[in-house]
């Protein structure tokens, strides 16, 4: 076949575009309507709806760089005849250390800690860090990154438990109910999708059900946290900090208050960001757009073969 022509939504690094040189033209970012292109390898930041896929009238395949496809309509995409893929194994290893980095900044008050070194302060007069040995972390999900995440925090001496309506046995977690989830954990960690059925799991009731002094770490999608029933929970001591990692708009009103608190911290949506994460999430969806186009196996959302 001839070198196909991929569009790309973001320019690319050095590392990129040797991964790139020699398979595949490459179009983009900042270009709206083109025809001839053959593929798209897009992030999060266009919505593909009927409109824009009608700007693209070659299309025959759109690679999302990492798991989620909230962006991309699957029905508008099957309507155009384009073939949509992820690439889910890509932001594992990164986005899971990345909440652990968060787990372990909130539970031992290291925002806290490091706003009072810079006020003149020293030590901790009244210590509030949770010692993770024996400390209980919940799981919502267990998929690739739930389980990396649970390995790490065994290695920590926590006891893991999880909830995943698709999983009835996991290595290093003991699968339980919600409730379960919700009503032991010391420390929370949500590795679930955003659906309507996931929308405000962490909200004022499932706070109010929760052991208080509870951490919570969402690496996973902001609509899961009601982030006004966090901050009420946050300000009555209930919830003893958060480590955010999305949210709910994206981003968030630079008035947010939780953007302000020695209790919360909150990354822009950078978990699966390393050199080699990032590198890894354009390889593999760039390989199965190209796969697609050659008609090879890849990984597919939505096949129309």
């Amino acid at each position: 076949m001839d070198t196909p022509v991929i569009h790309v939504d973001k320019p690319l690094t050095p590392a990129e575009a040797e991964h790139v040189a020699g398979r595949a033209i490459t179009v983009g970012p900042g270009d709206d309507a083109l025809a001839g292109v053959a593929a798209s390898v897009i992030g999060v930041g266009h919505r593909w709806d009927a409109e824009r896929f009608a700007q693209f009238p070659d299309l025959q395949v759109i690679s999302r760089m990492g798991i989620g496809y909230d962006n991309i309509d699957v029905a508008a995409a099957c309507d155009a005849g384009v073939t949509v893929c992820n690439a889910p194994d890509s932001p594992t290893v990164s986005t899971a250390e990345h909440a652990m980095a968060l787990l372990l900044a909130v539970t031992k008050t290291l925002p806290a800690m490091q706003r009072r070194v810079r006020g003149g302060g020293w030590g901790n007069p009244a210590p509030t860090a949770l010692e993770l040995d024996g400390s209980t972390l919940g799981l919502v999900g267990l998929g690739r990154i739930g389980r990396r995440v649970a390995v790490a925090a065994e290695a920590l001496g926590m006891k893991v438990i999880g909830c995943d309506p698709m999983v009835d046995e996991c290595d290093a977690v003991e699968v339980c109910s919600l409730d379960r989830v919700i009503e032991e954990s010391h420390v929370i960690s949500l590795h679930a999708p955003a659906t309507d059925a996931t929308r405000h799991l962490v909200g004022a009731d499932s706070i109010a059900r929760m052991r208080p002094g509870v951490f919570i770490v969402n690496c996973a999608r902001g609509p899961l946290i009601d982030e006004a029933a966090l901050l009420d929970a946050l300000d009555r001591g209930h919830v003893a900090g958060a480590g955010l990692d999305v949210t709910d708009p994206e981003p968030p009103d630079p008035s947010n208050p939780l953007l302000d608190r020695d209790d919360v911290i909150v990354s822009p949506h950078v978990a699966s960001s390393t050199v080699a994460g990032r590198l890894r999430l354009f390889a593999h969806a760039f390989d199965n757009a190209l796969a697609v186009l050659e008609g090879r196996p890849a990984t597919v959302v939505s096949d129309l073969a």
